[in-house]
Formats: C-alpha cells, sequence, structure tokens
C-alpha cells in the first residue's frame, strides 16, 4: 500500500480500491481477521475544483456543434442535465406547454423537474418530428419495443411499444439487451456525444478540458452569476446536499470567493 502511494504514484481511489480488495481477500476468501487491517488509513480524494467555461466558451462550443448532437449539447448547457439523464430521456417527459423536462431516476434514484429552454423548443420539436417517422417504421417492422424501467414490461407489456415511452435520442439502430436477450432499439450511445462535443472543444480552440459534464458545470455557475437563489439551483441540479452546489460559488466569475483583488481598486 506504501509503495502504490510513494513509488507508483497512484491516485487516492486506486490507493482505496486496493485496500477494499485486500480486505475482501483476508475476510471473504481466506477467511482470517487482521486487526492491524482495519487501522490502515484509506487516502483522502482531493477536491477538485469543477471546469467551468464562460458564455462567450458556451457558445463557441455550440456554434461547432449541429444536428442531434448539436441538440444534445444545448440541453446539458440549457438544462443542467447529466449527460446519461439526457441520453435516456423518453419522448413523454418532455412538457411543452409547462416548459418543463421532467429527469426520471436521476442519480440517487430520485426524479426532478427542470426548465425546457426556449431556444431549444422549435429544434426539439423538430426533432420529435424526425423520430416519430423512425418510431412509425419501427411500428411496421414490428421494432417498436423499447426498455422499460422496474420491471414495468411485466406488468404492462404494452407501454414498450407506445410513442411515449420511445428514447427522445435513440440508436440508429437494433441492438440486442443483454438483460432481456431481446433485440430492440437502444437510447444513443454516450461515447459518440462525449466525442462530438471533444471535436468541437478543439475545433474551437479553447484550452479548456471541457466533457459533456462541462455544461452541467458551466449552468450552475452561470445561474449563481445571475442572481438566481442557491436553493433554486440545487433544485434543478438534484443535489441533495447543499454542500455540493455550494462549490460552485467557488468558481463565480468574480475572482476568488467573490471578493474583487485590491489592485484593481488602484487609482
Amino acid at each position: 500500500m506504501t509503495h502504490l502511494a510513494t513509488v507508483g504514484g497512484v491516485s487516492a481511489s486506486t490507493q482505496n480500491q486496493a485496500l477494499s480488495a485486500l480486505l475482501f481477500l483476508y475476510r471473504e476468501i481466506l477467511k482470517t481477521e487482521l486487526p492491524w487491517l482495519d487501522k490502515v488509513i484509506r487516502a483522502k480524494k482531493p477536491q477538485r475544483l469543477p471546469t467551468v467555461l464562460t458564455k462567450a466558451e458556451v457558445g463557441k462550443i455550440l456554434d461547432r456543434m449541429e444536428g442531434t448532437y448539436g441538440l444534445m449539447a444545448r440541453l446539458l448547457y440549457g438544462t443542467g442535465m447529466r449527460l446519461m439523464e439526457c441520453c435516456r430521456l423518453r419522448v413523454k417527459d418532455i412538457d411543452f406547454d409547462r416548459g418543463e423536462i421532467l429527469i426520471r431516476d436521476g442519480k440517487g434514484a430520485k426524479d426532478r423537474v427542470t426548465m425546457l429552454p426556449q431556444l431549444a423548443v422549435t429544434p426539439l420539436r423538430e426533432h420529435l418530428a424526425r423520430r416519430r417517422k423512425l418510431y412509425e417504421d419501427d411500428v411496421a417492422y414490428g421494432m417498436a419495443e423499447v426498455y422499460l424501467p422496474d420491471a414495468l414490461a411485466r406488468k404492462y407489456p404494452n407501454p414498450a411499444t407506445e410513442w411515449a415511452w420511445q428514447y427522445v435520442f435513440c440508436s440508429g439502430s437494433y441492438s440486442v439487451d443483454p438483460r432481456s436477450g431481446r433485440e430492440r432499439r437502444h437510447h444513443i450511445n454516450e461515447k459518440l456525444l462525449q466525442r462530438s462535443v471533444k471535436k468541437a472543444v478543439t475545433a474551437s480552440g479553447i484550452a479548456k478540458l471541457a466533457t459533456p459534464h462541462t455544461f452541467r458545470h458551466s449552468f450552475a455557475t452561470h445561474l449563481l452569476e445571475g442572481g438566481y437563489d442557491i436553493r433554486t439551483v440545487q433544485e434543478l441540479l438534484g443535489h441533495s446536499d447543499l454542500s455540493t452546489t455550494m462549490i460552485y460559488t467557488h468558481v463565480l466569475n468574480k475572482g476568488g470567493r467573490g471578493v474583487a483583488s485590491p489592485l484593481d481598486g488602484l487609482v
């Protein structure tokens, strides 16, 4: 364990994973209790500040993205959704009349409601119109079934082929579900969006390690910069602990902790 930290230079998570493996080996496999193992200090994971883009940088990246990936990236920034929450979005969870998106089964198995950006309404309607035609073709081929969560498929077999349960952003082909062995159309592969964002960041010339999750960080920071209450931002992000949301107060575009530098006060 010491060798990993001093010579290997591994991260805290790697060192803790090795320690957990040792504990499992002795307790569960060898059935041997080693009291000193319980006293081994686990490495502390350093707290890193998130990467946040400015509004101008977000605009440059989004200008380099179009089509389905461009729409998904705009929703990530405009709603604060996580990557997989966007990929797994269902048709029934978009409410155009109320201007809301219902995010089901988010992190921690929690549902929450976020806003539907007005600039995303028209392109999202157009995307759903194209998605509807693809769904109708799947119905004609008998391939309109999608995965239903929480064993709903056993209770209600019909919703699996209904339009409301279809993925908004679906795969371009069919695939075999390893859990059920059934062939059907899954949601879009998240790696495709990750690659598209990476290409857009490189093309825009921004010297930041931005990923799809960076849009979520930027969403929260820009709301706080706009004067919105931190409790409101916490609810939109789906954080159970306010301290998780508080990290964005350290990256506001107002200098360290929002304090103006004394250099800027010199005449």
